[in-house]
């Protein structure tokens, strides 16, 4: 028998109902909205992003994962490594970002007021890989 798809009831998160129980990185807090564990997503993750008004967060990756940002509030920059040389790309409220899966990279705020962005991933997990550095990144492993 198969499954019901007409029939299956939508979700909703509150604002207050954002979990922090996902993986974090320092210098940034990370918000899970919608995922397998908050709502059985199968293939998306979506949440928010909280940097801190002069903050920055550790440089990390996303694994296989597509990652699409908004920019809600303040003066956000992500930050990757374009040879040996980093690169900023400085966004407002309004701007969308795209971070390829692999790439290392890193948020920060040279705003005066927090930077909320909201994240939308092509896997349901939140998969978040801390680094060292962008330059000890290293290329990604082998697609099989």
């Amino acid at each position: 028998m198969s499954e019901d798809h007409w029939h299956r009831p939508l979700s909703r998160i509150e604002p207050g109902d954002l979990s922090g129980d996902t993986t974090q990185t320092s210098g940034m807090a990370r918000r899970e909205a919608i995922s397998g564990k908050t709502v059985g997503a199968e293939k998306l993750w979506m949440g928010q992003t909280h940097v801190g008004a002069g903050a920055k967060s550790a440089d990390h990756h996303h694994g296989e994962s597509e990652t699409a940002i908004y920019v809600v509030s303040g003066t956000p920059a992500f930050v990757f490594a374009d040879g040996d040389r980093e690169v900023r790309l400085e966004a407002k409220p309004g701007d969308y970002i795209f971070v390829p899966p692999y790439v290392p990279h890193r948020e920060e705020n040279p705003g005066d007021t927090e930077a909320v962005v909201v994240i939308a991933r092509s896997t349901q997990e939140a998969i978040v890989v801390n680094l060292p550095s962008l330059w000890q990144a290293g290329p990604p492993p082998a697609q099989g």
